[in-house]
């Protein structure tokens, strides 16, 4: 085949391609967006956004010390700051820091401050109370049309947090769930509402 074919193949291909090109650049956001009530756009900033308060966050050196752990969570521009720090001061830092993040509409800050470190294992056990909550979720089927992976849950030193957009009726009903789970001690509630 000829040169001049083959770039002409080429060139009738590219309009083909460019559905593909658009999830190979949407990456996770777009596998997460097809039941999120955010749009495509918003799941990309809401990334965007947390991935620089992360980046702002790691370079405070006193906030990134091995006995400090803060989680940053971003959905539909509120951003959740959660974990542990050893003082006042370094909580007020942060938030300093998180709140001058462009594009933030709304800052809650649950960070913890605590003596004691987060060792590893109590991250790990974090993650574990989190995917039982939002497998705990699942059990939700009488709502019609309810999406448990419409819901955000974080959780942070026996504490879980959800987030995302709902009905009050979604949001009784997901709180009454993440309570009984076993081993959370608090349920804080960041949703912002659709009805």
């Amino acid at each position: 085949m000829k040169l001049r074919t083959k770039i002409l193949m080429l060139l009738l291909a590219l309009p083909l391609l460019h559905g593909c090109f658009a999830v190979i650049a949407g990456g996770a956001a777009g596998a997460g967006a097809a039941h999120d009530r955010r749009s495509f756009h918003t799941v990309v900033d809401d990334r965007n956004i947390q991935l620089t308060a992360l980046n702002l966050i790691n370079r405070e050196k006193a906030l990134v010390r091995d006995d400090n752990r803060v989680k940053i969570v971003v959905y539909n521009g509120v951003m959740l700051l959660c974990g542990q720090v050893r003082s006042t001061e370094l909580k007020q830092r942060a938030q300093a820091i998180a709140q001058n993040v462009q594009g933030v509409t709304r800052l809650v800050n649950e960070l913890e401050i605590t003596d004691e470190p987060q060792g590893f294992w109590r991250r790990r056990r974090d993650n574990v109370l989190s995917a039982r909550v939002k497998t705990a979720l699942l059990d939700i089927t009488s709502m019609p049309g309810f999406d448990p992976t419409r819901v955000n849950v974080t959780a942070a030193h026996h504490v879980v947090y959800l987030m995302g957009l709902v009905s009050h009726e979604e949001s009784d009903a997901v709180t009454d769930v993440a309570r009984d789970v076993n081993g959370v001690e608090k349920v804080v509630k960041v949703f912002e509402y659709t009805d």
